[in-house]
């Protein structure tokens, strides 16, 4: 009787351990993914505004931690194309309240393996500013200067607004045979969260 109650929660504690490993492996894929964009994303670490002869302007700087499958692609000539997505908004509007301002901007960054060099530029557009590595190639990418924002005329006195600032990377202007992995894979889903910063007046 003795011996049968213990084989019994052997048994038991074999089909638990079973089970847990069963569940480790299916949860491992969601801990790598998570891990991975712990590691690789994109975050906007500043933001300042200055009115400038009547127009609000913006100054920013965004880390670009691209996954190694992108940076990848982009040794091997694929441009990669940020898009930028800014609005401005009075600090106590509701969620579904129009903006004052709503900008999509794009740029990109790509290598040239002739040259051995990498070009950002703004699109629409083919030509921008040329770097001999990839890491001053993408710290300029970040480096966002004295982008006009919204017309002083435009904002109510004595209200507060706020910017509110995303970057991601555009998985559409991706070449149409790498589309498919990078809507599949963590590793081209890069993007900021959406950050809300005063605007200074």
């Amino acid at each position: 009787m003795t011996l049968g109650a213990t084989g019994v929660g052997a048994a038991a504690r074999t089909r638990y351990a079973r089970r847990l490993v069963a569940a480790w492996w299916l949860a491992l894929p969601a801990l790598l993914l998570a891990w991975a964009t712990l590691a690789s994303d994109f975050r906007v670490t500043q933001v300042q505004t200055r009115l400038v002869e009547g127009t609000y302007t913006l100054d920013a700087t965004v880390d670009y931690g691209f996954s190694p499958e992108a940076l990848e692609a982009l040794a091997n000539g694929v441009p990669l194309t940020i898009l930028m997505q800014l609005q401005v908004r009075r600090a106590d509007a509701w969620i579904w309240a129009s903006s004052v301002t709503d900008l999509q901007l794009r740029y990109a960054i790509r290598h040239k393996p002739l040259s051995e060099t990498y070009e950002v530029y703004r699109l629409p557009g083919t030509t921008g500013r040329t770097f001999v590595t990839r890491e001053a190639a993408i710290a300029a990418l970040g480096e966002i200067k004295g982008l006009q924002l919204v017309d002083q005329n435009r904002l109510e006195p004595g209200v507060a607004y706020e910017v509110q600032f995303k970057v991601s990377l555009d998985i559409e202007a991706l070449p149409l045979p790498l589309r498919p992995t990078a809507y599949l894979s963590g590793a081209w889903k890069l993007a900021s969260r959406w950050t809300k910063w005063p605007l200074i007046r």
